[in-house]
């Protein structure tokens, strides 16, 4: 695998200080190189480091770094993940508003560029901002088509990110009991993959966990959270139950 893979696959995995080694050698080496797409990947790769830390003011600076590189290539691809940092840091800051037409023109750019599964993500992430913003009717319509897709092409790498959605719409409409069946559903999926949820969806994950926590009690909670641990990810959106989106 080439740096890009690489740095990745140490990211979902979440060794942190792998991630910024390689990061670091990878920017020297770009440069010297006069290599704009490994430059930016590896800038990018540093501000997801930073988010997940809680860095969101760091994040946003080596996302607009890597952006700047991108820019200066001419080459609209490399736009596309810096692009994506800028919208998630407006989304975990509170900035739904922002982030929603963020995410909308990272959607029209990836349309533009032929990535399907990135305009999907992209959908995923668009629909978190519908959801915050408390239009749930329109959150729930995205997140399904964002399912279906997934399913249907076989993109293994997302359907923990699908349940994730299950769970946080179940949440939203009060369905506390199901939501704490897609936690243990979103676990189990993304512990089968090996990795750990991006930074954005770990914060998703963890108001729908205390939010049901906080309704069902403890014991109701891990009762519920066991029977989706023992759930496959398709099975828990056949049962019926339109909450999940």
């Amino acid at each position: 695998m080439g740096f890009s893979d690489d740095v990745r696959a140490a990211f979902r995995r979440g060794e942190t200080a792998a991630v910024v080694r390689m990061s670091e050698v990878e920017i020297d080496r770009a440069r010297a190189a006069g290599d704009p797409a490994g430059e930016v990947e590896a800038r990018y790769s540093l501000a997801r480091v930073a988010i997940r830390g809680g860095d969101l003011t760091g994040g946003e600076a080596r996302a607009r770094e890597a952006l700047a590189v991108a820019v200066g290539a001419g080459d609209r691809s490399l736009e596309e993940r810096p692009r994506h940092v800028l919208a998630a840091v407006a989304r975990m800051s509170g900035d739904l508003a922002r982030a929603r037409e963020l995410y909308r023109d990272s959607i029209a750019l990836n349309e533009a560029l032929g990535r399907p599964e990135v305009v999907n993500s992209e959908t995923h992430n668009l629909a978190f901002c519908e959801l915050g913003l408390g239009n749930l009717d329109a959150a729930g319509a995205l997140f399904a088509t964002s399912r279906e897709r997934v399913f249907r092409n076989g993109w293994a790498d997302f359907v923990p990110y699908v349940c994730l959605a299950g769970a946080a719409l179940a949440s939203a409409h009060g369905d506390h009991a199901r939501a704490a069946r897609m936690v243990g559903v979103t676990d189990a999926a993304f512990a089968a993959l090996g990795q750990v949820p991006d930074p954005d969806d770990a914060a998703d994950l963890a108001a729908v966990r205390a939010a049901a926590v906080e309704a069902l009690g403890p014991a109701g909670y891990a009762q519920e959270y066991a029977r989706g641990q023992g759930l496959e990810p398709q099975a828990a959106f056949a049962d019926g139950d339109d909450s999940a989106g």
